[in-house]
């Protein structure tokens, strides 16, 4: 899959926005990233940082990007923006609701210019809806959306902030998956456009279909006490010898078989599926006894193909594994690249997308002074400098 030749104009700041353009650059396409003077995009400034002192999520989702400087609140800015617009294929924007139209920079507006561009709205609540206008962080909308409600281990214990921005990454994610099929739907279609309102909140709600469903026929999903939280023993963490953690989830009888074989418990094969509450209790608790008495090292020396149980790493160990280094998911700092990264899933390439974490208004010269020659050929601009404010 690639989008060489599609080109992004990238209005979006911090975390979700940068990741969902970010993931059409790991697919080729040319992200031109729009910031404003003094500062630009808030995540340069956020720790952790690197040795470099550029913030660490910033340097995470902007990789191979071009950085346009333009202040648009004023009309030449503007204008410099929309002669970008002439040769562009996406804009995303995730100001709240109205901002963009303030700006002139808003689906209308644009299409006035481009009336082929595929544009995303990328906001915490969406377009409408009582809470449009409202401000929020990852962590409002995993609350409002049910979902920290389902990371308390049981109805009585505090819940838990998910260790990834969950919102933030679903959010971006469905940005991107919409906008490839707004390409999609163009090319097919006559040519034209489109429009794409996506809510990180709605994301979340996507997310919830194992619950949901459960939840609109009148059953109250509860922490620890659903089929993938925590119910069923064989579903379930446990503590190992180490003071570690592993998983089992032999939702399925084979699987729930071969850990046993695996074992050396035949006696327990006939449990799995068992509704019995005082059962199930009994279970967990040998269960409990099984796995402390092995380390998780150990244990990952156990599990096999058909053993489904697993260890709980950190992330430092998870970009460790064979498994991940397998895939190609981390791309390790190089001498032409200044970070380490984590290239896009679908991907995971070596040879994928562009490399390079763009200084604050590297490119501004560069493609503005293109815009100004119709050259549409930006693939790899040579470094500009940052315009003076105005």
């Amino acid at each position: 899959m690639e989008l060489d030749g599609v080109r992004v104009l990238d209005l979006t700041r911090l975390l979700p926005g940068p990741y969902a353009t970010q993931l059409l650059a790991d697919l080729g396409a040319e992200v031109i990233k729009i910031e404003a003077p003094e500062t630009g995009d808030y995540a340069r400034q956020m720790s952790p940082r690197t040795d470099d002192g550029t913030g660490a999520i910033f340097a995470a989702v902007n990789r191979g990007k071009q950085s346009v400087v333009l202040d648009l609140k004023t009309d030449d800015d503007t204008a410099a923006f929309y002669r970008l617009l002439e040769d562009a294929d996406i804009v995303v924007e995730g100001f709240r609701p109205g901002v963009a139209e303030r700006l002139g920079v808003d689906y209308e507006t644009v299409c006035d210019h481009n009336s082929e561009i595929v544009y995303c709205s990328l906001t915490g609540y969406g377009q409408d809806g009582p809470k449009r206008d409202d401000a929020g962080h990852d962590l409002n909308y995993v609350g409002l959306s049910g979902l920290l409600e389902m990371t308390r281990s049981d109805p009585e214990s505090t819940p838990q902030i998910p260790g990834y921005p969950i919102a933030d990454m679903a959010g971006g994610l469905s940005a991107a998956f919409g906008i490839v099929s707004g390409l999609l739907s163009r090319e097919l279609g006559d040519g034209t456009g489109s429009y794409l309102d996506v809510s990180l909140t709605d994301a979340i709600i996507s997310f919830s279909q194992v619950v949901a469903l459960p939840a609109l026929l009148g059953e109250e999903p509860r922490p620890g006490e659903s089929l993938l939280t925590g119910d069923l023993p064989w579903y379930d963490v446990y503590e190992s010898a180490d003071g570690s953690y592993v998983t089992i989830a032999a939702l399925e009888k084979r699987f729930w078989l071969a850990f046993c074989e695996a074992i050396d418990r035949p006696d327990l094969e006939s449990l799995h599926g068992t509704a019995d509450v005082a059962e199930r209790d009994a279970l967990r608790a040998e269960l409990e006894s099984i796995f402390a008495d092995r380390t998780r090292a150990e244990w990952a020396d156990i599990a096999g193909p058909d053993v489904p149980v697993e260890p709980v790493l950190s992330p430092a160990e998870a970009l460790e594994h064979p498994q991940i280094d397998a895939r190609g998911m981390v791309r390790r700092a190089q001498p032409e690249t200044e970070y380490p990264a984590i290239v896009s899933p679908i991907t995971a390439d070596e040879s994928t997308g562009r490399e390079g974490v763009p200084d604050h208004g590297e490119h501004t010269d560069a493609v503005l002074e293109a815009a100004e020659n119709g050259d549409t050929d930006l693939e790899e601009p040579s470094s500009g400098t940052e315009r003076s404010e105005k």
